[in-house]
């Protein structure tokens, strides 16, 4: 079973900052969270707000190494992503976004797509 991956330490600002973001999730993260958390989706183990490298990936299955990002417009069409997306996969992880609005109004149709992504991993 795949572990964690070993990576250089993670900044002190940036580990203090996921947990922020832990504390004060958005209604979309905080819906995902709901769903996914002890391992709710199909026995699945997924983390939140995990610092990884330079990022802080919104939820992780280390095991199937997929990321799932929740986003909000800020993200569309952004060059930032997907440099971080590049660079995540580059480490072996693919990388599902989300939209708040789907998760919050089309829950199952984002499960059901979560599910298949991790049955083709």
């Amino acid at each position: 079973m795949p572990q964690e991956p070993s990576h250089r330490p993670v900044p002190k600002h940036l580990r203090q900052f996921a947990k922020n973001m832990r504390h004060k999730p958005t209604d979309a993260e905080a819906a995902m969270w709901r769903l996914l958390r002890d391992r709710r989706l199909s026995a699945y183990k997924f983390r939140r707000q995990v610092p990884f490298k330079n990022y802080i990936l919104d939820f992780v299955c280390f095991d199937q190494r997929l990321v799932i990002e929740i986003d909000g417009s800020q993200h569309a069409e952004s060059h930032r992503d997907a440099t971080r997306d590049d660079a995540l996969s580059a480490e072996g992880f693919s990388v599902e976004r989300y939209w708040n609005n789907d998760v919050l109004q089309r829950p199952v149709s984002v499960l059901e797509d979560i599910l298949a992504k991790l049955a083709g991993r």
